[in-house]
């Protein structure tokens, strides 16, 4: 019998990634038999939930490029299905393909809340930021009925520990309730990705995330509420979305978002692959253009790992870019850095009641 390739199977409905590629660990690929299957069930990949059973919650960053030192990922894969996100390696360690895998076997913390409440009674806990986010989003459509995320900011509200949130799904609004309280005691920030304001890249590039109107409508209703609001454009896409980081900027701002930042786009690992096929099947006219640049700025692997460098790439069209940025954020008013967030009021004891 012939077998069907990844690149025979139609583009899937919803989704980022259009095969599953051998991870570094098992590097075996399943194929698919036509015959078996119809185009539909090819089209269709449906969700997989997986529950994690570890005993911890926060993850130690040591990492010098991100100002926090501990992460809380409620879920581990994420429904989004974003082509160039960085986190997709990290399936790769609980035996899934950093490809549709990824984005369709999400492993959920069911105990995140109760663990993470743990973590702060302890007295060698010291209260200090903790980046909610951080690898997978945490306001991904499965937060909308399991709210594992609501959850734990319950708890860090309770605590009075302070967080830093990134996300792009319009779901972070629902939760302006404790965040605005949060807000009130200076221990809370939320960042909203923006890579476009195109609607139909963001069908192809990230299949189920918000539309780029519903995140300034985040934004705007987290601004409302006094809750601090910075947009991250990330990643920028040199040749395919850079020149629209200066419109991106002035739509933040619009919608009530202080202060701004940007992230170059990363590829590690299988991610390179997953985004260079990708490219030529969805965007081929602006193909070249986009890895040509990328060489410019990552060197011919298209990566740069190094700290201090895997950010913002080097070069000349390094420095356009952070100039480009520089005068947009300074022309909307974004350029201020943001007020640290407060540890003052942490409790290790708070009201019970309050917790869930």
């Amino acid at each position: 019998m012939d077998e069907l390739s990844f690149d025979d199977v139609p583009r899937r409905r919803g989704r980022g990634a259009a095969s599953n590629p051998p991870t570094q660990f098992e590097p075996m690929q399943v194929a698919y038999d036509p015959a078996a299957l119809d185009e539909e069930e090819l089209r269709s990949v449906p969700t997989e939930v997986f529950e994690d059973s570890s005993r911890t919650v926060l993850a130690r960053n040591d990492s010098p490029d991100v100002g926090f030192d501990y992460s809380l990922n409620p879920y581990r894969g994420c429904e989004h299905g974003c082509i160039y996100c960085y986190a997709r390696p990290s399936h790769e360690y609980l035996g899934f393909s950093a490809g549709l895998d990824f984005e369709t076997k999400i492993v959920v913390k069911k105990d995140a809340p109760e663990l993470l409440a743990k973590e702060f009674r302890k007295p060698s806990w010291t209260p200090q930021v903790i980046a909610l986010a951080g690898n997978t989003d945490p306001y991904q459509p499965l937060e909308r009925t399991l709210k594992l995320t609501r959850r734990c900011l319950q708890v860090m509200a309770a605590y009075r520990n302070p967080v830093s949130i990134i996300t792009k799904n319009y779901t972070v609004a629902r939760d302006v309730d404790v965040l605005g309280e949060m807000a009130a005691r200076n221990l809370v920030s939320v960042n909203v990705s923006i890579t476009t304001l195109r609607n139909d890249l963001v069908q192809v590039m990230e299949p189920r995330t918000a539309r780029p109107a519903r995140r300034l409508r985040a934004i705007e209703k987290l601004a409302e509420a006094g809750v601090p609001v910075r947009v991250l454009v990330a990643p920028v896409i040199p040749g395919l979305t850079d020149e629209e980081l200066p419109g991106i900027l002035k739509a933040a701002a619009d919608a009530g978002a202080q202060h701004a930042g940007y992230v170059l786009l990363r590829l590690p690992g299988p991610v390179k692959d997953l985004f260079v096929q990708w490219l030529k099947d969805e965007i081929p006219d602006r193909a070249d253009r986009v890895l040509n640049r990328l060489e410019e700025l990552r060197g011919p692997s298209l990566n740069d790992p190094r700290f201090g460098h895997r950010m913002r790439g080097e070069g000349q069209w390094a420095e356009l870019l952070k100039k480009m940025f520089t005068m947009a954020a300074r022309k909307h008013g974004l350029d201020a850095p943001p007020a640290p967030l407060s540890t003052e009021h942490f409790r290790r004891t708070p009201e019970q009641a309050r917790l869930f």
